[in-house]
């Protein structure tokens, strides 16, 4: 049986037969195809004469049926940023509903009273829906670090005739139905230039050709034996592959290239996919969460209306913030909005202080605005603006060239950044959780043998950047050529200014040829011995605090994969080296 008649079948099961005209229009196929199946389905017995439903469709239909539905809503969304600060998306209003609320509606609306929804960011704010609608929640702990392939893992087992649902959907007419005849995927009916997907005429669907666009896909499938069984199978296969953290479960449908369900084509104009504070607003202007707080700051920052902060966009994810880029009266800003956990770890009134030390002294261009209580920050957006490429050598010494103009202003602010309180604070806010590092204590203990080396050798403290690492070194167009900024000042404060090599040095993720060169870059090559071991202390140190740093985050369900890893490695290795060199190992 062919998917036109499959679809006739539907038809049929939702509204009895009227004409062949009408029936065409209902399925979408031609008056002439709708024709030739019906015939079809007449002689194989799943039509009576009368275009009445016989005992052996209605036994399709019934073996076909929708049970169940799988709604996944553990990601952080964060395109959505601002909004997702406040929200997850699941929870965002279109016309004053919540989308998953209005999906659940929708599901029960076509008899789905079975639903379970995977959490994971913001969980606590779906609790409510187990009493409001009956639904199951199933908690994703990895929802920062791997996509949503392992979220609906975790309903792998109730992966038959289901609906499985992206959170974010908002569909204008209910898409689910009390009947289903075959496994489908939902794609946009118009090609789009970022199509993943194409349909062709039997409704087949193949991954696209690189910017060749396809298809849009709305995210919505339904799954039916064996597609089900393909999908479990293959959930179960992948999570098991690190090369599949990354992954959407969409990816256990293809096959040599194509899916194993057909195409179900909707009107663009009928579903819309929420990923953006833009998608959002253009949906629905009025929608309470386009007035989120760190927007209403940008909108008062610049003397504007909130409806004037327009092209709202993410930029990366930080990692200690989260940011946004956005237009207002025909220039563009950045707003940096603090992340997870963040007001454990950044003094806003200190860093207020550090803009006030630098303002004016052409390090970096001074912030239109920067709320000393909140950590809400707005700076002009630099048109055509680099980052320092750490295997670059023309672009690290001049990097280094910059550190050291710094350090050589000898500015000073009222507070300072100890390296090693600073550890005991960081491992403080685990609130006695053990260490994901087994010999953590023993590194400790290490790094901390390092301390009176660095007191006896350290130099007179200044004010030090503490974070400058490759990413906060800007390249700027100007004039013809490139100017150099160094933003980013949140852990700035005094310090010896070597910090500021070792630092960039472990960012940059440097073995020991590359860290040699960096200390020789800064220091001209004329870096005394004494200087070099201490700078190794720091790196062995710094490496420590960073991944003291990276655990609490972890806390936070915020994950650095390799990042975290080498700064233990760092913290390991370099105490060994220094160690040697100093002539005291323990």
């Amino acid at each position: 049986m062919n998917i036109q008649e499959l679809d006739i079948l539907n038809s049929l099961a939702e509204e009895p037969f009227v004409s062949q005209r009408l029936l065409a229009e209902r399925c979408g196929h031609s008056l002439g195809t709708v024709n030739r199946c019906v015939r079809s389905l007449v002689q194989s017995g799943c039509l009576d004469r009368d275009m009445a439903l016989t005992e052996k469709s209605r036994a399709m239909l019934a073996a076909g049926a929708p049970q169940n539905a799988v709604i996944l809503a553990a990601g952080s969304g964060m395109r959505m940023v601002p909004i997702n600060l406040e929200a997850p998306k699941g929870l965002l209003e279109v016309g004053g509903e919540p989308l998953i609320e209005r999906t659940i509606r929708q599901l029960r609306q076509a008899g789905i009273t079975d639903v379970t929804v995977v959490v994971g960011f913001m969980k606590e704010q779906y609790e409510y829906l187990i009493d409001k609608f009956g639904v199951t929640l199933a908690v994703n702990p990895d929802y920062a670090g791997k996509n949503n392939l392992h979220s609906l893992l975790l309903a792998a087992d109730r992966l038959h005739n289901t609906y499985v649902i992206p959170c974010d959907i908002w569909c204008a007419e209910n898409p689910y139905r009390r009947h289903e005849l075959y496994s489908w995927y939902m794609v946009s009916d118009r090609l789009d230039p970022a199509g993943a997907v194409r349909m062709n005429r039997r409704r087949e669907l193949t991954a696209a050709a690189d910017g060749a666009g396809g298809n849009a896909m709305i995210g919505i499938s339904y799954l039916m034996e064996p597609e089900a069984a393909l999908v479990r199978r293959r959930l179960a296969e992948m999570a098991r592959d690190p090369r599949y953290d990354g992954a959407f479960w969409e990816e256990t449908l293809y096959e040599k290239g194509r899916m194993a369900v057909y195409a179900r084509p909707v009107p663009a104009t009928e579903v819309a996919e929420i990923n953006t504070y833009e998608q959002l607003r253009e949906l629905d202007g009025g929608s309470a969460h386009l007035r989120s707080a760190a927007i209403a700051a940008a909108a008062a920052a610049l003397d504007a209306r909130q409806e004037e902060v327009r092209e709202v966009t993410v930029l990366k994810k930080g990692m200690t913030n989260r940011s946004f880029l956005f237009t207002c009266r025909g220039r563009r800003y950045i707003a940096r909005v603090p992340g997870e956990g963040s007001e454990k770890l950044i003094h806003r009134q200190q860093e207020a202080a550090v803009y006030a030390a630098i303002r004016g002294r052409g390090l970096c261009d001074d912030p239109v605005y920067l709320d000393p209580d909140s950590g809400y920050k707005i700076t002009a957006y630099l048109e055509g603006a680099r980052v320092c490429d750490p295997a670059d050598r023309a672009d690290v010494a001049r990097c280094m060239e910059k550190l050291r103009a710094f350090h050589a202003m000898d500015l000073s602010v009222p507070h300072r950044f100890d390296i090693f309180d600073t550890i005991d604070y960081y491992e403080s806010l685990w609130e006695g959780a053990p260490s994901a590092y087994r010999d953590h204590a023993l590194t400790r203990e290490r790094v901390f043998s390092l301390r009176p080396y660095i007191q006896a050798h350290a130099g007179p403290e200044r004010l030090t950047h503490i974070d400058a690492v490759p990413d906060n070194f800007l390249f700027a167009p100007r004039g013809g050529g490139e100017e150099l900024q160094l933003i980013d000042w949140e852990y700035a404060a005094m310090q010896d200014p070597h910090v500021d090599v070792a630092m960039f040095g472990i960012y940059s993720l440097y073995d020991q040829r590359q860290m040699d060169g960096l200390i020789d870059l800064y220091f001209s090559g004329g870096c005394p011995e004494q200087t070099r071991t201490k700078i190794y202390c720091y790196v062995a140190a710094c490496g420590l605090l960073w991944s003291d740093w990276c655990e609490y985050k972890r806390c936070l369900g915020v994950e650095f994969g390799e990042y975290s890893l080498r700064q233990y490695r760092y913290a390991k290795d370099y105490y060994r080296l220094a160690a040697e060199r100093i002539g005291g190992a323990l």
